[in-house]
């Protein structure tokens, strides 16, 4: 069974939720606006998944344009960025997608496929 942080409003979230069902796939979903991961689950989710830090991001969220991340984001350590990501669910990609070895940011039907399949 795979895991999938969510948020219940977002579009490409309930795409890949019907293309989990679709295809048979045991999922768990989670609502990222109530339990977003903390900070020690992000930097596991982070580890296995051997994306750059930034793929962590909701890059077209509204509070990632308020607080002006795209300009904020380069300057800030990793420490820093964690943090940010555990504060709000809010500003963490999603759907989040975490299966036993592996993790995936945003929906990919592609990847999804090759990584489920």
């Amino acid at each position: 069974m795979v895991k999938v942080y969510c948020y219940s409003r977002c579009s490409t979230c309930k795409k890949a939720i019907k293309w989990l069902e679709d295809n048979c796939v045991e999922h768990e979903v989670i609502d990222i606006k109530e339990k977003n991961p903390d900070e020690k689950t992000l930097r596991k989710y982070y580890k296995m998944s051997g994306l750059p830090l930034k793929r962590f991001f909701n890059t077209s969220g509204i509070q990632y344009r308020e607080l002006e991340l795209s300009k904020k984001l380069p300057e800030m350590s990793d420490d820093e960025q964690f943090k940010l990501l555990a504060s709000d669910g809010m500003l963490v990609k999603r759907p989040l997608l975490v299966a036993k070895d592996f993790v995936l940011t945003g929906f990919k039907e592609d990847e999804w496929k090759q990584k489920l399949k």
